[in-house]
């Protein structure tokens, strides 16, 4: 008895061990192909090499204990989802910048939403020199904890509008509110980060 269960053991082991080695043979083999993929879709080395970074170890946390002929359909799946959601960060990012831009002045028009009265490019949100990504990324960096600080209605309204882009109905049904106090949240959430970012010498 004590030598099948030795023997069991073993065999369980063994097939970790395999398991293991063909993931990572597998990983290895699509790193390159992946990281040109990413590259493409989204225009930046560094973010490319994130995203794929990002689906290699998705893939290795869940789905380790697949068969390894599942392995490049569930990649692929994983790879596509990651390059989508960093571009919709990226995208409502520009928004928030965009959104700052145009209501940064001394508008006190509180009972508008600033997303109505604009237009945001979101076509090009990446910089193309190296030098303007850097400078956008920390401006986002500056948003986010600028975000944080704001009243937690603001900030309520703000994410649901701006981040989730919930609708103006959607986001005064979620906050139990009326329609006009969402964009009264939103217009005045916006003209404190822009106020904020003046103030640490940021001009959009």
């Amino acid at each position: 008895m004590g030598q099948g269960k030795g023997t069991q053991a073993s065999h369980r082991t063994g097939q970790t061990l395999a398991s293991r080695l063909e993931l990572s043979d597998f990983l290895a083999s699509v790193e390159r192909r992946a990281y040109r993929q990413a590259q493409f879709a989204l225009r930046n080395e560094e973010s490319a090499l994130d995203v794929v970074q990002d689906a290699m170890l998705r893939l290795a946390e869940k789905y380790a204990h697949k068969p390894p002929e599942e392995f490049p359909m569930l990649f692929q799946r994983i790879l596509q989802n990651a390059i989508r959601d960093h571009m919709r960060r990226s995208k409502v990012r520009n928004l928030w910048v965009s959104l700052l831009s145009a209501f940064g002045g001394n508008n006190e028009d509180f009972d508008s939403d600033p997303l109505e009265s604009i237009e945001a490019d979101n076509a090009g949100f990446l910089p193309a020199s190296p030098q303007g990504q850097l400078e956008q990324s920390q401006t986002f960096g500056i948003i986010e904890r600028e975000v944080e600080k704001l009243p937690a209605r603001q900030r309520e309204a703000f994410l649901m509008r701006y981040w989730e882009e919930m609708d103006i109905a959607e986001t005064a049904a979620a906050m139990g509110c009326s329609e006009g106090s969402v964009k009264t949240h939103c217009s005045r959430a916006t003209h404190t980060l822009a106020t904020a970012l003046r103030a640490k010498g940021i001009e959009l």
